[in-house]
């Protein structure tokens, strides 16, 4: 848990951020955010829902079934705010045991705020090793919110992967 205190127009806001794994139990709570996440995503990937209304998403069960992958609750004062799914399988990065977030999310309420930077940093430093976070070429506020964070954490020490011809971008970076 995490307290932030921000300065906003002269009056402070402390918010207490908690990033816990999720259990089994929480499958259909991530399953619900998923979809949030997704009609978000929208803008970028221009996903349809399913006949049934959903979007779906094919790897809810890897997170409690496959090694290596760890889904975690986002909360801030109690409130569920998001959600980081960190799996093994990374686009540019074929080290054994390498981390990536599968999927970030953090709801709108809680942008801008130090969530999302929070919520990184603990997971890259719960999570030791070589790291790599991708984003689409086209979602522009993540490539910035991830320059940003990495550059940051790394002390500018990360690699950056992919061009204009590519769909996927992404960064690269250890932290043993």
């Amino acid at each position: 848990m995490c307290r932030i205190a921000m300065l906003k127009m002269e009056l402070i806001f402390i918010m207490n951020i908690e990033v816990s794994i999720m259990k089994v139990e929480d499958k259909s709570l991530l399953v619900r955010l998923m979809e949030l996440y997704n009609y978000e995503f929208t803008q970028y990937d221009n996903a349809d829902i399913n006949e049934y209304g959903y979007y779906g998403y094919p790897h809810i069960d890897d997170y409690w079934n496959e090694e290596g992958r760890f889904p975690y609750l986002i909360r801030v004062d109690g409130k569920i705010a998001g959600f980081a799914l960190i799996c093994p399988h990374c686009l540019y990065s074929s080290e054994k045991n390498a981390h990536c977030f599968g999927e970030f999310f953090i709801m709108f309420k809680y942008r801008g705020k130090g969530v999302g930077k929070y919520v990184a940093t603990q997971l890259f430093r719960n999570h030791p090793g070589t790291w790599e976070v991708c984003y689409m070429q086209n979602n522009l506020p993540a490539g910035k919110f991830w320059k940003k964070i990495i550059s940051e954490y790394t002390n500018n020490h990360y690699e950056i992967h992919g061009n204009e011809k590519e769909e996927m971008h992404g960064f690269t970076f250890r932290n043993a």
